[in-house]
């Protein structure tokens, strides 16, 4: 069973979201805000109003950060879960 990622008990909520302070809250707030993102109620929402090239955007963006940070077994075994 795969472990649920959560954020740092630290920023939970949205008002907590910040940027710019340090590294460590800057990650806080980034893990916090991709998982918020996440939602499943938000993206039902939001998914039908993205014009195309948001969602191919999104997509590239997303794709070249895993590119640039994980080895291909860490793609396959996190991302894909292979």
């Amino acid at each position: 069973m795969k472990k649920k990622i959560s954020p740092p008990l630290e920023i939970t909520q949205p008002h907590g979201i910040v940027f710019g302070f340090d590294r460590k809250t800057d990650e806080q707030s980034l893990a916090a805000f991709v998982l918020r993102f996440a939602d499943k109620e938000l993206l039902k929402v939001l998914l039908p109003r993205l014009q195309d090239e948001d969602i191919l955007a999104t997509v590239d963006f997303l794709t070249t950060i895993m590119r640039k940070y994980l080895s291909e077994k860490e793609y396959h075994s996190l991302f894909l879960a292979d």
